[in-house]
């Protein structure tokens, strides 16, 4: 195939949702031509379903994003209408961060993100095939028959590949309300020898907040004093808006029942498999018939409107049913529904066909990310987003690739997970997931990624100079706490039972006092002769966090120090399997399958055994010789 005569890209994204808005910017902030293709160029970063950024789990996604240099927490900072900070009276690994935003206001920042790089061209334009040039992908063919060129391509077309609308027993081609589904893209995955499957997702009925008697609900304020996601960003002074409580109840419950055989879901009109962590009110009703309630959070959408997100009550019901269940509820007996409810199915790539870069194994030069690899959630899909452009950007400036590993970051677990394991349902990450939760926190992601951030361009010189600064103060203050010692006399001791601690029969660190259950960083300073006045409330909680739980942090870090002598140990993607005695034939079709591209991403690929890393271990040692480095990796796939 010619590529001559045409305008050609460095790096090309089809889609602008989370996932492509993050690929674009860091691609073109690290200095390559970027091209966006979307269908919608008015639908650029929009939230297509819930009105927030965060929770557990996906808030940490957030944090690193924005520590890696990306854009979703500034974003979620600048339209948040609510910040709340979960799990405060839980230990330090599962707090995070959540926003209510308004949507609107994200879509118009990101669109402005995106249109304010120089380096960033966007079209609209609906791609329907894959231009390849002998093993590589060369560039993309749309719906009006243009060709667009392009070292390398990003695919992030979320719910649209094969998108199928449901409302009851109604089905509509789309892959979001009032938008047209991509079946062409679909078929090309096909073609180019891609495996394929069908997934569903839901949205929940909006509501008319003028029809709602807000009375009667429980009110859910924000935090006074909120934490913004972005690491770069001083104090939020946003004024915040309520959210609101209600619930579901037994006469609810059984209007759903009642009406079952109009739901898609139970009638076996959808196919694709739906999210476990997140059913729909349907799914709730069936597989929890003990619950005679279900909390439902009342969500303003934005400043500027008055449509409420009723996060809780997914559904697929017919929308006379979604009116008389909604009607049931506490404080919505004369809501108006302003959108219906739907679930929407659509087609995904298995993603074991991908590698730890996200780059394809079947083709070289296309990378895939968010929904399309079977992902659920904003976060997931933005994180997926920013490490697929960052490779993308680096294939084409000829440097290596960019991987995090589990031990380093929740979106090295995410990656991780999804390439060695694949799915079986859409993913969501949960802190559950990640092995080192202690060493992975919300509050010390800038500390972990911000020095990879600057190394590949997306973190200015300015912001890693102030994260050293942090640092080097937070390892003073630590050393100095570890030094400095309290002796037991009158004053100390009385000031130590005014703030509920016990006495000191013999002399001890600040160190020692502070981990004390209950005691605080600033509490330490009533009894510091020595405190830094410099030191800030935010550095002073992660200081406390580090030493209350050192112990912990030092075993977890050991534990990684262990298991990185396997994540070491590379395995080439052309490694040979078959040739191995001693593994069966079950595992040696897992292994071909996967290629995994270490002993110890091979040893987290589902069904491998203990006694067959025990082969593969012998048998690497003995091909790769007191010299030879097996690589992890490569250029270019096979």
């Amino acid at each position: 195939m010619s590529l001559s005569g045409s305008k050609k890209y460095e790096v090309l994204v089809i889609g602008a949702g989370h996932a492509g808005c993050e690929a674009a910017l860091a691609a073109a902030r690290m200095g390559c031509r970027t091209l966006v293709l979307t269908a919608n160029i008015d639908t650029i970063g929009l939230m297509s379903c819930n009105p927030s950024i965060g929770g557990v789990g996906k808030g940490h996604l957030v944090k690193e994003i924005d520590a890696l240099g990306g854009e979703m927490g500034k974003a979620a900072d600048t339209a948040a209408i609510q910040f709340r900070r979960l799990n405060t009276r839980k230990g330090a690994a599962v707090q995070a961060t959540r926003i209510q935003a308004d949507r609107q206001n994200y879509r118009t920042y990101m669109k402005r993100a995106l249109e304010s790089e120089t380096n960033i061209e966007i079209k609209q334009a609906m791609v329907e095939e894959f231009l390849v040039d002998g093993k590589k992908v060369a560039g993309v063919k749309t719906s009006l028959g243009e060709r667009f060129f392009s070292d390398t391509v990003v695919v992030t077309p979320g719910t649209f590949p094969g998108g199928l609308i449901h409302i009851g027993l109604t089905r509509v081609s789309s892959g979001r309300a009032g938008e047209a589904a991509a079946g062409a893209i679909s078929n090309s995955f096909e073609d180019l020898g891609f495996t394929t499957g069908r997934l569903k997702t839901g949205t929940p009925p909006r509501f008319d907040g003028r029809t709602i008697d807000w009375s009667k609900l429980e009110r859910q304020d924000g935090d006074e004093d909120p934490m913004p996601f972005s690491f770069s960003a001083e104090k939020i002074t946003t004024e915040q808006m309520p959210c609101y409580i209600t619930y579901t109840n037994e006469k609810t419950h059984r209007v759903i029942n009642e009406n079952m055989d109009k739901s898609p879901l139970y009638s076996g009109l959808i196919q694709g498999i739906g999210p476990r962590y997140c059913p729909s009110i349907e799914d709730k009703v069936v597989k929890f018939p003990d619950r005679n309630r279900h909390q439902i959070f009342l969500e303003p959408e934005g400043k500027n409107t008055c449509e409420i997100y009723p996060n809780g009550i997914s559904t697929s019901l017919p929308i006379e049913v979604q009116y008389e269940f909604s009607r049931t509820m506490e404080g919505l007996h004369n809501v108006e529904i302003m959108r219906p409810g739907y679930a929407v199915e659509y087609d995904f790539l298995d993603p074991t066909q991908l590698g730890g870069t996200l780059e394809s194994k079947l083709l070289a030069n296309i990378f895939f990310a968010g929904q399309v690899n079977g992902t659920t959630g904003y976060e997931e899909a933005a994180s997926q987003g920013l490490v697929a452009g960052i490779n993308a950007a680096l294939r084409v400036k000829g440097k290596d690739s960019f991987m995090l590993e589990r031990s380093e970051a929740y979106i090295g677990i995410l990656i991780d997970d999804l390439v060695t394991k694949g799915i079986d349902e859409p993913y969501r990450m949960f802190t559950s997931r990640a092995e080192y939760r202690l060493i992975l926190r919300e509050d010390n992601a800038d500390l972990r990624l911000g020095e990879l951030g600057h190394s590949i361009g997306l973190v200015s010189d300015e912001r890693i100079e102030e994260l050293r600064v942090r640092k080097t103060a937070l390892e003073n203050e630590l050393e100095r706490l570890e030094n400095e010692k309290v002796f037991p006399n009158e004053k100390t001791n009385r000031l130590l039972e005014d703030l509920g601690s016990q006495k000191i029969r013999k002399p001890q660190s600040l160190k020692e006092i502070l981990r004390r259950p209950g005691f605080t960083y600033e509490m330490l300073g009533f009894i510091d002769s020595a405190a830094n006045p410099h030191i800030s409330t935010k550095l002073g909680a992660q200081i406390e966090m580090e030493v209350k739980y050192e112990g912990y942090i030092k075993r977890q870090k050991e534990e990684i120090g262990r298991l990185q002598k396997l994540e070491n140990m590379k395995i080439p993607l052309t490694f040979k399997y078959g040739d191995i005695p001693g593994l069966s034939n079950e595992i040696i079709q897992k292994l071909s399958r996967i290629k995994p591209e270490s002993i110890g991403q091979a040893s987290r690929v589902s069904g491998i055994t203990p006694a067959a890393i025990s082969v593969l271990l012998v048998h690497i040692k003995k091909t790769r010789g007191p010299e030879r480095e097996i690589q992890l990796k490569s250029s270019s796939p096979s």
